[in-house]
């Protein structure tokens, strides 16, 4: 039904601005009435950071910034719901226009600049929503004139676990001056030295709310060696791979095509799995990761999990194919998983990440 609604309005959204019709979706999609989806498929049922996911299949933040649509976004059969990039003090983010549909070429490009209503008001509006369950996720990430950035990162793991039930650790924005500088090995180890410390404080000797970490598509090999040891090293309980990139192929057609910012979509596909996979193979199955970046079909999510992937997240194919891929993803990675004689997806993770690794086809 929701599928059917935005083919019909699909032509209408996109005459207007990128960032008006992404608020105006978001608005809908909180404003419209919950939805109970289907039972998953068993085959897909996944367990990673100490969770239970009845699919593997997951909203990327972004797009629901603020904790505005959880429920709704829930509705649409998402496995789970990222929302932020959350702040611990209220930014309007950069100057508008700062969102670029690349229509040619199935991508998006934003320079949004962690906008966020703030720490307290994303915390207060999932505490309102806590008792209705789904498993939530909140990204984190500094303010742009934060003197400490990784202070803030503390500041966040202290206060938000009571309402949210994994944290990621987000320093791959392209769109916040310095950010990635906090990628660096010697920066990343005391950001999540202090982000753990504060994390294990607010548990107060109950149950840790699992932290990730979420890395650029853009990192040279000797940095991704960098960060992954620090992650297995801090005790971080999962890896996102990957944010937006700034790279800029040739392949691409569309006049927005040079626009400051951070790519996603299709384009971002080839780049983002094969450092999926690159990551997989440091891990050493020590923890989980989640593989995200042009995830646009069921053919696409099921190459994240060959490479590396316990679970998946999307966003950007949304705004050119709608809410009805969500279901389509579902059923064909439950239809693969069948296909390989199965009885869980979950046996396929990792299974080619060496030949994606070496660059073979995905």
């Amino acid at each position: 039904m929701i599928g059917s609604l935005f083919n019909l309005a699909r032509p209408l959204i996109h005459r207007m601005d990128a960032e008006t019709a992404h608020r105006l979706t978001v608005a809908a999609l909180a404003a419209a009435p919950s939805l109970r989806p289907a039972a998953d498929d068993p085959v897909l049922a996944t367990e990673a950071f100490g969770l239970s996911f009845s699919n593997p299949v997951g909203l990327a933040a972004g797009f629901d910034k603020h904790a505005e649509a959880v429920d709704g976004a829930l509705g649409l059969g998402f496995g789970f719901v990222e929302v932020g990039g959350v702040t611990p003090l209220p930014q309007p983010g950069n100057p508008k226009p700062r969102v670029f549909r690349l229509i040619e070429d199935a991508a998006v490009i934003n320079r949004y600049g962690l906008n966020s209503d703030g720490m307290e008001v994303v915390a207060q509006r999932l505490a309102a929503r806590r008792a209705r369950g789904g498993i939530v996720g909140v990204n984190l990430g500094a303010n742009k004139e934060s003197a400490d950035r990784a202070a803030d990162y503390a500041v966040l793991t202290r206060r938000l676990p009571p309402v949210t039930d994994f944290l990621t650790v987000n320093v791959s924005s392209p769109n916040t001056p310095g950010l990635r500088d906090l990628q660096a090995e010697s920066a990343l180890d005391d950001l999540i030295a202090r982000a753990i410390e504060a994390r294990d404080e607010a548990a107060n000797g109950g149950r840790r709310t699992p932290m990730l970490l979420k890395i650029a598509p853009d990192l040279t090999l000797p940095e991704l060696d960098g960060m992954v040891a620090v992650a297995r090293r801090r005790g971080i309980d999962g890896m996102i791979v990957s944010n937006t990139t700034i790279a800029r192929a040739e392949t691409l057609r569309s006049p927005a095509k040079n626009e400051t910012g951070g790519l996603s979509g299709k384009p971002l596909f080839t780049a983002s799995t094969r450092l999926l996979a690159e990551t997989f193979l440091r891990v050493e199955r020590q923890f989980p990761l989640i593989g995200v970046g042009g995830i646009d079909s069921a053919a696409t999510a099921f190459a994240k999990i060959r490479a590396g992937a316990d679970l998946v997240q999307f966003y950007s194919a949304m705004v050119f194919q709608g809410p009805g891929l969500v279901k389509a993803v579902k059923a064909g990675l439950a239809a693969e998983a069948r296909k390989a004689g199965l009885s869980k997806l979950a046996a396929m993770v990792g299974r080619d990440a060496a030949a994606i690794a070496r660059g073979e086809a995905i």
